[in-house]
């Protein structure tokens, strides 16, 4: 009976470590260098710890002059046998707890926005961007003459694409004074605060001609617009393309993708 027990302990165990074993591989495939490094260091420290409380100088060794009166051996024994006796009974519980446990100690990290942001645009050094109905909330050139309004919701993301990318906006405009709005919007709106993007680099054309000549110009790794004919006359020419629109296409290139938002292709909505 005792040999059987300590088998069955044994293979609890060995679920364990495997969980354990599943669970870790997981992780580090997610990780970067820095992560395992300090993951390694950790493993590392519970090492070097658990060796030296097991050394003969440590502190499990070393044992109180005087102790309650210890439970008989016979009673010692009747405990363990239930216990074992309770996880031969029912294995999936104790896997379950146990899965559990390593699930609540190893959950994934939350991603950074700057991070989601990179991983998006596949590591892309160079954007190019539409205003019009993406940065701003007006969807023509006509509106623009009015009044000019920059989306509170996508600034967070628009200037995080700014810290690692080259960006640049552009729009079709009917006069100057469009220009000096959208700008002074812009402005307001803190966007040219951060550093990464200067005035210098948003474009003004007055055809959507214009838009194309600009993008195949800058030779961007990402283009956005919402102009679903200039997304198709440029997919020869650009790596990738993410097309803004609240219909999602029927059909498109390999290269394109759709999102109803800017903020929303990067899981900010």
């Amino acid at each position: 009976m005792a040999d059987h027990s300590k088998v069955d302990v044994v293979q609890l165990i060995k679920r364990f470590g495997a969980f354990l074993t599943v669970k870790i591989s997981n992780i580090l495939r997610s990780m970067d260098s820095k992560s395992v490094g300090a993951l390694a260091g950790l493993a590392l420290a519970i090492v070097f710890t658990w060796r030296l409380w097991r050394s003969p100088g440590g502190t499990q060794r070393r044992r109180p002059k005087r102790q309650a009166v210890p439970p008989s051996s016979s009673e010692a024994s009747s405990h363990a046998d239930e216990t074992i006796s309770a996880v031969v009974a029912n294995p999936s519980s104790y896997d379950s707890r146990a899965q559990n446990v390593i699930d609540e100690f190893f959950q994934p990290v939350k991603p950074t926005l700057g991070q989601i942001v990179r991983q998006r645009l596949s590591e892309g050094r160079k954007v190019t961007c539409q205003l019009l109905g993406v940065i701003l909330k007006e969807t023509s050139p006509e509106e623009l003459q009015k009044q000019v309004t920059v989306r509170s919701s996508v600034l967070e993301v628009l200037l995080e694409i700014t810290k690692f990318c080259d960006l640049y906006l552009m729009e079709r405009v009917l006069d100057d004074e469009s220009e000096k709005k959208v700008i002074l919007a812009l402005e307001d709106a803190g966007v040219f605060t951060s550093g990464g993007l200067v005035k210098d680099k948003v474009l003004f054309c007055s055809t959507e001609n214009g838009r194309i000549s600009f993008v195949r110009q800058l030779e961007p790794d990402w283009h956005v617009d919402s102009n679903p004919e200039i997304i198709s006359q440029l997919a020869r020419f650009i790596k990738y393309q993410l097309y803004i629109s609240l219909t999602k296409p029927e059909a498109t290139a390999a290269n394109v993708f759709s999102s109803a938002s800017l903020e929303q292709f990067f899981g900010c909505v």
